[in-house]
């Protein structure tokens, strides 16, 4: 009987430790395949850069003694996914897995994600996805942590990878958002969450006196001003697991068919309001020309 293919990605690039403990975690589940950027793509979110090369390098690892087959690509991580699934897989994937990301990826900011991007290009294709991200000091955020603790992200990654090996997502669910407290264990409690729409990573405005170019960010101060169903205050909050079930499909939830007589109304109102103010104005410059 043939393993399960699983494809391992992430935006942290090929040497990320978060990324070899997934794999390793997901050796007893299926067969391992990891295709992630060959440097740090963090912010990269689902983007298709043109100026990357695409040049792929093979990557080997001994993991639990086990030899896994690794690909370093010149690659953003959705575009990363793209080459794993469409010329590095031996054939289609089962699931895609992708983290672990060096601090959360929470509420509206996850499309800024390349963690979450790569993840959301894999269930284009298709194929039941995962986002696995841990919770870092912000110093961290870009090279890791090395006292960083992985044992937690590993035993939901093989439960949760083993679940969607096995039975469908719902419909409209194309992928699992799911995010780890630093003192997360392999037994801390999970709950489904929905992306809060407060930020949790704040834009500041760059210092241009001390030579900043970029806005930076600062966290969110007060974690109790979330929505109590949202992903920031089950982490935050309440300091479990938080799995977000998230969607390609990013129409708002409204009735189209109200939304579609509104904007008629006002699109035609609006309309005729332009047209008598183009009548008024234009009909004493027509007065003037001889």
């Amino acid at each position: 009987m043939q393993l399960p293919l699983i494809l391992v990605t992430n935006d942290d690039g090929i040497d990320s430790a978060g990324l070899w403990a997934v794999a390793e975690a997901l050796l007893t589940v299926g067969e391992v395949l990891v295709v992630a950027p060959n440097r740090q793509w963090s912010g990269g979110g689902r983007s298709m850069p043109p100026t990357v090369t695409g040049e792929i390098t093979p990557y080997v690892r001994d993991l639990d003694g086990q030899r896994v087959l690794g690909y370093a690509v010149d690659a953003s991580p959705a575009l990363a996914v793209q080459h794993g699934v469409l010329e590095l897989a031996s054939r289609r994937p089962s699931l895609v897995v992708s983290g672990v990301n060096y601090g959360y990826n929470l509420a509206n900011e996850v499309t800024i994600s390349g963690t979450v991007g790569a993840a959301l290009e894999g269930a284009a294709f298709g194929i039941p996805s995962m986002a696995l991200s841990l919770e870092m000091d912000p110093r961290y955020h870009l090279q890791g942590n090395a006292d960083a603790d992985y044992t937690a992200v590993q035993a939901f990654a093989g439960r949760f990878a083993q679940h969607l090996l096995s039975f469908p997502l719902p419909y409209n669910v194309d992928a699992l958002n799911i995010n780890f407290p630093a003192d997360a264990t392999p037994d801390t409690p999970w709950r489904l969450t929905r992306l809060s729409r407060q930020r949790y990573f704040c834009p500041v405005a760059p210092n241009r006196a001390e030579g900043q170019g970029r806005p930076g960010y600062k966290l969110l101060d007060d974690p109790m001003q979330t929505r109590t169903d949202s992903d920031i205050w089950a982490v935050q909050v309440e300091r479990i697991v938080s799995v977000t079930p998230i969607s390609l499909d990013l129409t708002a939830h409204t009735d189209l068919g109200q939304m579609q007589d509104d904007l008629q109304a006002g699109v035609e109102a609006s309309a005729q309001c332009l047209d008598a103010l183009s009548t008024l104005f234009s009909a004493p410059m027509e007065a003037a020309v001889p």
